[in-house]
């Protein structure tokens, strides 16, 4: 998104169904009701809804959901690859389409019984013999190693993080802890009223190796939904729009899924991909880390949210356990990080939920309201080509 295009679109309406283990319907059904509850938030029909963007690994097809909901004509339809990494830039597409008059209502939306359905953290089987998709060829240099589920593959990269700087199982433990602790003040969170210790971090099994259980997000049923419209539209709604200053994607050199092993020495404790998400952010919006009054970052595993802090320039290289300590991404802290939870406090929805969160900040009825929010950096899923946003009041 350039210049031309920021504060062009606002999020107008924010829906969610209910978080749990076991939604007890379809996928199909969990999305109409997300994009139900964000129309009715933004005081929208189905009949002003001309485009849908969702998720390239959600299984509800942009026409089945208009036809569901009733919508009669879509112009714009658009889906966003490598998993949670898709979250912030099916914003960035609806931003796209409405600014240029492509589409005047788009909402973004991602529904899933990852509970009860599809696990991911199960992780995948390995090639099938004669599959030569370019996934399959990348799998067959690790999948005989065992690096088959997202928690193994994160694993390598959070002990050669440990190993360049010097951090700890202790200090990803802080992010789950403060993660817990927002949570538990959180009525729509799975683990509401369920705070955690750094012991009870500690204490908890191993997963892979440095990876404990608490150092893992959830697997969640649900789905959230997002109405973006312009911003001059969006202040005739029946919420206060929050604006979209900026959005960007980011695909780095040497990029996988999940198993970037291959770079250089230095970026092998790096997230480069998300480096390139922060200077497109900074440089569109006219901001620096300072202004920014809270974040939500991705933390399916609580070692990429340290990393993230780094490539967004909070703090610098192999300094954010000394920039976490002593609650510092706590409610009272100088950064509150996931107000909501979290995808380890509040529920596992591909990032979805915390742009949710992001609004609510904005809007100032947030449960963990903070004071004085003018911006809210969100970022999508890690290890994968990514995206974030950045969001502020209407001014």
């Amino acid at each position: 998104m350039g210049p031309s295009t920021s504060g062009a679109a606002s999020i107008a309406g924010i829906g969610a169904t209910d978080f749990s283990k076991n939604s007890g319907r379809s996928e199909l059904r969990l999305a109409v009701e997300a994009v139900r509850a964000a129309l009715d938030d933004a005081g929208l029909e189905p009949n002003d809804v001309d485009g849908l963007v969702t998720f390239s690994m959600d299984t509800n097809a942009e026409i089945e959901v208009a036809r569901a909901l009733g919508v009669p004509e879509l112009t714009f339809f658009s889906r966003v690859h490598y998993g949670g990494g898709a979250a912030c830039a099916t914003v960035q597409q609806a931003v796209l389409a409405v600014a240029t008059g492509t589409a005047q209502v788009v909402v973004c939306y991602r529904a899933f019984n990852e509970r009860s359905g599809r696990r991911f953290g199960l992780g995948g089987s390995p090639p099938a013999p004669g599959d030569a998709s370019t996934d399959a060829v990348m799998r067959s240099w690790y999948s005989p190693f065992g690096l088959v589920t997202p928690a193994a593959q994160v694993a390598m990269f959070a002990r050669r993080y440990m190993h360049t700087f010097g951090a700890t199982s202790a200090d990803f433990g802080l992010v789950a802890v403060a993660d817990r602790k927002h949570a538990a003040t959180n009525p729509r969170a799975w683990f509401y009223e369920r705070p955690i210790t750094l012991e009870d971090h500690q204490t908890s099994r191993p997963i892979v190796d440095p990876l404990r259980l608490l150092d893992c997000c959830q697997e969640s049923d649900g789905a959230v939904a997002l109405v973006v419209t312009t911003t001059e539209r969006a202040r005739d709604l029946r919420r206060a729009p929050a604006v979209i200053t900026a959005a960007a994607q980011g695909s780095a050199r040497g990029q996988e899924s999940m198993t970037s092993y291959y770079r250089s020495a230095d970026e092998m404790s790096q997230l480069p991909e998300m480096n390139l998400v922060a200077r497109q952010l900074w440089r569109e919006s006219g901001l620096k880390p300072g202004d920014i009054r809270t974040a939500v970052l991705y933390d399916h595993f609580t070692p990429f949210v340290l990393v993230q802090l780094e490539e967004l320039g909070f703090c610098g290289r192999g300094e954010a356990k000394d920039f976490i300590a002593c609650g510092n991404i706590e409610l009272q802290g100088g950064l509150p990080l996931n107000t909501h939870g979290g995808q380890l406090g509040e529920a596992y929805i591909h990032g979805m939920n915390g742009i949710a969160e992001g609004v609510r900040q904005i809007r100032g009825d947030s449960v963990n309201q903070l004071d004085d929010v003018h911006n809210v950096l969100i970022t999508a899923g890690t290890g994968v080509p990514t995206s974030g946003l950045i969001l502020s009041t209407d001014r």
